[in-house]
């Protein structure tokens, strides 16, 4: 297993650049491997092990892809397979994508309850109320499940659950829509820009989606989609990470490729934290003039404070001033990391979906484990902050979602170095 050794304090100083955004790339390839009739070209995908993955589970289907630097070529096969079996999206939470897709285009699918990060049960109860909305029939049986449709129907719904809106569910019913007879209407959509990325590929595919950015989502059927071709938008959790990277370092970092419309929550917390954000229509410079301060976060879907970016805010308010609380909204046990950095020297306590961080001067290097995809993100942030060699283990974590993280920031001054620990979890 591979680790991360981070040797610290160092400041990071320089220009770092924002790889595409990987939760819009996932339900784009599948759309244009499952919903197009020809060839797809997506640029600016990164080089992601959930990319590899999702790429694996569309040729289990029948598609052939193919990666040539950051542009990734999809061609979708008439015959295409209505099963997606638990060996091929056992890894990653985005396969469940495929379901609303093969329901449209074959009638039918048999979809594996999908793996991901430990962060808490997160049910799919609002894609098969989507489903069964457009007329599915959906059982779920044995760890599978199981929808068939002869055709879909166009209707009205609500998509918001007991915490909110749902980005997946609102990507897989949309998809599904597209090829459903009639007009769709989801209320209470989601409103991620990796949503509206998703909706803009679709329309250039054919299809006839309203009400892009907003809570409210139109789809008029249509009978079939071409392929496409289609720039993926930056990864604003990414610019968010680098950002955070930025302040508790103490650095002057120039953000490459974001645009400040798609982290507003973050901008602003970061701001009142005592960040200093100078946006441009190329990105954003991020310095730290003053001593930061203890803020209150609570996240919930956008445009409020992504969930997505908790783990890294919370690194940062370790090192602020006073007091400051997270209160986590979206998602259960997503405060794995809070022990990790205590093991750091940060002041946390828990209490059910709320932490309380009391701010301290400072944290020392120690071995660590990064438990999901944005707390191996932290762990390695408050690494560079801190005094003396952090270890970060699991770092198969930090690849699901980061291109090459440790060589952009050693670009820009920090110290880590990858190494293969055949000891690790022996």
């Amino acid at each position: 297993m591979e680790q991360l050794i981070v040797n610290g304090p160092t400041r990071l100083e320089g220009t770092i650049p924002v790889s595409g955004c990987k939760n819009a790339v996932l339900p784009i390839a599948v759309a244009a491997a499952i919903l197009g009739d020809s060839v797809s070209v997506l640029r600016n995908v990164p080089d992601l092990t959930d990319v590899a993955t999702l790429r694996a589970v569309l040729e289990g289907l029948g598609a052939a892809t193919k990666l040539k630097g950051s542009t990734l070529y999809i061609q979708p096969v008439n015959h295409l397979e209505y099963e997606a079996p638990y060996e091929l999206v056992r890894k990653m939470r985005a396969s469940i994508y495929v379901l609303g897709p093969l329901v449209a285009k074959l009638g039918r699918a048999k979809v594996s309850f999908p793996g991901g990060c430990a962060i808490g049960p997160r049910p799919i109860d609002l894609h098969i109320r989507g489903l069964e909305h457009l007329g599915a029939q959906v059982q779920v049986q044995q760890g599978y499940i199981y929808a068939q449709a002869p055709r879909l129907v166009g209707t009205e719904m609500y998509l918001t659950g007991q915490y909110g809106p749902s980005v997946g569910a609102t990507a897989n019913v949309m998809m599904a829509a597209t090829l459903a007879e009639g007009t769709t209407v989801i209320r209470g959509a989601a409103r991620e820009p990796h949503v509206s990325d998703l909706a803009r590929f679709l329309n250039a595919m054919g299809a006839n989606i309203e009400g892009i950015g907003t809570p409210m989502l139109t789809i008029h059927g249509v009978k079939h989609l071409r392929g496409t071709e289609h720039t993926v938008i930056s990864d604003d959790i990414e610019a968010g990470t680098f950002m955070a990277a930025a302040a508790i370092t103490k650095g002057d970092v120039y953000v490459k490729g974001i645009t400040a419309a798609q982290l507003p929550a973050v901008s602003d917390k970061l701001t009142e934290a005592g960040v200093a954000l100078d946006w441009d229509d190329g990105g954003v410079r991020v310095t730290t003039p003053r001593p930061l301060s203890g803020i209150d976060v609570t996240t919930s879907p956008f445009p409020e404070f992504p969930t997505d970016m908790q783990a890294q805010i919370m690194g940062l308010l370790c090192l602020a001033s006073g007091t400051s609380t997270i209160t986590e909204k979206v998602h259960t046990d997503r405060f794995i990391h809070a022990a990790e950095l205590n093991r750091m020297g940060a002041n946390i306590a828990l209490d059910g979906r709320r932490a309380v961080i009391h701010g301290v001067s400072s944290l020392s290097g120690a071995p660590v484990m990064a438990s999901d995809l944005r707390a191996g993100a932290v762990l390695v942030a408050a690494g560079m902050a801190a005094m003396g060699e952090t270890v970060v283990s699991r770092v198969y974590h930090i690849d699901r979602g980061y291109e090459s993280m440790e060589k952009k920031l050693n670009r820009i001054g920090a110290n880590i170095l990858r190494v293969n620990d055949s000891w690790e979890e022996m």
